[in-house]
C-alpha cells in the first residue's frame, strides 16, 4: 500500500491528524500474514487492503464528508479516490480488521470478524467527534473464512445509499462516505443456486464512532478470556461512555443499561419508518445503538408484520418485521451473557434486562402515538392501534403512504361517506379495486374514531398534519428504488444514485420534483430478484 507522506500532501487535502486508539489501547494479533485462521487474545490483525486496478468515483456523501472537513474539490480528487478505494494511505493509516464473534440465526457461530472490512483509523474531526473510517469490499483479511473479502456494485450501491437515507430519516446508523467501482470482476452466486456470475466489483467507505457490535464482547467470554474481556470493555466505557465514570461492577451495569435504552431507541425508530434488518444477528448489532451491516434489509411496501427481506430466513422468518423488539432482547441478553464474567450478578443483568421492556414500550407507545399525532399515548388507544392493524391487513396497504396520507384525513370529515371519507387514503392501497364495501367500512369507522381521539387532543388539523409530517417520511428508500439505480449503475450510468441520494437527504419533505420517488412499489417490481426479497450475497 504506498504512503502519502505530508510533503505530498501539501493542498491539506485529507490532512487530517490520525488518533487511532482503538490499536494503541487493544491488543494486536502478533501475526501479520494475511491467512484464514482463529485469533486468539487479540481484537483485531493488521492487514492490507487489496489495490483496485481501475477505480472511478461514483457517488459521496456532501454531509458526511464536511463533517470530516473535505471539500467537493477533496472529494472528487484522484488522491480521495485512490485513498478510499484502498490503493493508497495517508500518513498515519494503520489499516486493520477485527475481531469478533456472534450468534446467527439463533445460534452461536464462533469467530467472524471483518471478513470484507478494513478500517483505515480513526480521526478528530472539528466538531470533536471521534470516525473510524472502514473500507468495504476492499479484500481479505484473517476473518474472511471462505470468501474473498470484495464486494459488488449492487449491495455496495445498496449500503452507500440506505446508511445515508437513514441518518437523514433520524435513524441511528452507522454513515457512508464514498462509493467507488475497482474496474475489477468478483465472482458472486447471487441465488445460491450454484449459477454464479461475474459483477463489477465496489468499495464502499462506512463511517461511524466505532464499530464495535456485541460478537465483539462475546467472542472473548466464548473463549474464557476475561482478559481480553475486560480491556475492550473499559476501553469502550473510556472511549464512548465516558459520562459513566470509572470502570467496574457499578458502571459496567450502568454501561449495559444505556446500551439496552440506545438499542430501543434504535429498533423504535425501524419500526417507525419500517425498516426491516434482515440479518439481526448479534454480531451485526452495535454496541452504540446504530443501525449497522446493511445486507439483505428491506423496506415495507406493504404493511405485513410478518415479512422479511432475507431468503435465508423466508422459512423460519426469525428477523421479520415484527418479531425486531424480541430479536433485540435476545441479542442483549446474550450480551448480558458476555459481560456476566466482569460483574458476575445475575440478578442485576436480569433486571436491567427486565426494565428493557418497559423502556422499548414506553418508547414504542410515544413512537406510534407521534405517528398519529396524538400528544401521547393513552392505554385506550391500545384498542384504537390494534385495530388500525387489522385494517391494513384487509387489503395491500402501503405503510409509509398510509401513515403520510392520513394526515390528510380532516377532524370535519367524519359526516362523510365511507368512500368521501377514505378518498385521501385510497392512493396507499394496492389494489383499491378489490376493497369489498364490507372492508371500506370497517376503515371508515376506524377513521371516525381515530378522528374523535384527535379531537380530544384539540389539535387544529394543520398542526396534526405538521407533526404528523415531520415523523412519516414521504420517502423511503424501497427496494425497487435501489435495484433500478443498481441496473443503471451497472451499464455506466450512475445518475440514479446521486439522485436518490439527494431525494434522501429531505424525506420529510414534499419535492415535488421527485413525486415519481414516492410512489407505491408498481407491479413489475413485486416479485423482481432485489426489489423484494435478497440474500446474504446481495
Amino acid at each position: 500500500m504506498t504512503q502519502i507522506t505530508e510533503k505530498q500532501n501539501t493542498n491539506n487535502l485529507l490532512n487530517w491528524q490520525f488518533d487511532n486508539q482503538f490499536i494503541q489501547r487493544l491488543p494486536a494479533d502478533p501475526e501479520t500474514g494475511n491467512f484464514r485462521r482463529q485469533v486468539l487474545g487479540a481484537c483485531f490483525s493488521y492487514v492490507t487492503p487489496k489495490k483496485a486496478s481501475s477505480p472511478s468515483l461514483i457517488a459521496y456523501s456532501v454531509e458526511m464528508a464536511e463533517e470530516l472537513g473535505l471539500t467537493d474539490q477533496d472529494c472528487q480528487s484522484e488522491l480521495f479516490k485512490q485513498v478510499f478505494v484502498g490503493n493508497q494511505k495517508l500518513k498515519g493509516m494503520q489499516p486493520y480488521a477485527q475481531c469478533y464473534g456472534g450468534h446467527q440465526f439463533g445460534n452461536w457461530a464462533g469467530q467472524l470478524g471483518d471478513g470484507r472490512a478494513i478500517n483505515l483509523g480513526e480521526i478528530i474531526s472539528d466538531s470533536g467527534q471521534r470516525w473510524c473510517l472502514q473500507l468495504k469490499g476492499s479484500g481479505e483479511t484473517p476473518y474472511s473464512r471462505s470468501a474473498d473479502g470484495l464486494a459488488v456494485l449492487r449491495s455496495s450501491v445498496r449500503e452507500f445509499l440506505c446508511s445515508e437515507a437513514m441518518y437523514h430519516l433520524g435513524v441511528p446508523t452507522t454513515r457512508a462516505l464514498s462509493l467507488i467501482t475497482t474496474g475489477d470482476d468478483v465472482i458472486r452466486d447471487m441465488f445460491y443456486d450454484g449459477r454464479p456470475q461475474s459483477e463489477p466489483g465496489a468499495v464502499v467507505c462506512r463511517v461511524a464512532p466505532s464499530f464495535l457490535r456485541l460478537g465483539s464482547y462475546e467472542i472473548f467470554s466464548a473463549r474464557g478470556d476475561s482478559e481480553t474481556l475486560k480491556t475492550l470493555v473499559d476501553y469502550t466505557i473510556d472511549s464512548f461512555f465516558p459520562h459513566l465514570g470509572t470502570p467496574g461492577k457499578q458502571t459496567y451495569l450502568d454501561w449495559f443499561r444505556e446500551v439496552c435504552e440506545r438499542t430501543a431507541d434504535m429498533v423504535v425508530d425501524w419500526m417507525r419508518v419500517g425498516f426491516v434488518h434482515g440479518v439481526f444477528n448479534t454480531d451485526n448489532t452495535s454496541v452504540l445503538g446504530l443501525t449497522i451491516d446493511y445486507g439483505p434489509y428491506g423496506w415495507i411496501d406493504d404493511y405485513d408484520p410478518n415479512w422479511t427481506p432475507n431468503t435465508t430466513d423466508a422459512a423460519e422468518k426469525r428477523y421479520r418485521f415484527g418479531a425486531q423488539p424480541q430479536i433485540s432482547q435476545w441479542n442483549l441478553l446474550q450480551m448480558a451473557n458476555a459481560i456476566y464474567p466482569l460483574i458476575d450478578d445475575a440478578e442485576a443483568l436480569r433486571n436491567i434486562l427486565n426494565d428493557y421492556v418497559t423502556v422499548y414500550t414506553d418508547k414504542w407507545q410515544q413512537m406510534r402515538a407521534d405517528k398519529l399525532g396524538l400528544a401521547e399515548f393513552k392505554a385506550a388507544d391500545e384498542e384504537l392501534h390494534q385495530e388500525m392493524n387489522r385494517i391494513m391487513l384487509l387489503a395491500e396497504t402501503d405503510m409509509t403512504l398510509f401513515y403520510r396520507h392520513l394526515a390528510d384525513v380532516s377532524i370535519e370529515d367524519k359526516n362523510k361517506t365511507d368512500d368521501e371519507l377514505l378518498s385521501p387514503l385510497m392512493v396507499a392501497f394496492y389494489s383499491p379495486d378489490a376493497l369489498s364495501q364490507a372492508d371500506k367500512k370497517d376503515i371508515a369507522q376506524w377513521l371516525k374514531a381515530y378522528l374523535s381521539r384527535v379531537e380530544e387532543d384539540g389539535i387544529s388539523d394543520e398542526k396534526r398534519k405538521t407533526k404528523m409530517n415531520a415523523v412519516n417520511p414521504k420517502y423511503v428508500l424501497r427496494n425497487y428504488l435501489s435495484q433500478v439505480a443498481i441496473d443503471k449503475a451497472e451499464q455506466g450510468d450512475s445518475s440514479l444514485i446521486n439522485e436518490l441520494l439527494d431525494v434522501m437527504r429531505h424525506p420529510y419533505d414534499e419535492q415535488p420534483q421527485y413525486e415519481q420517488y414516492a410512489a407505491k412499489r408498481p407491479d413489475w417490481a413485486r416479485n423482481k430478484p432485489g426489489c423484494s426479497m435478497l440474500s446474504c450475497s446481495s
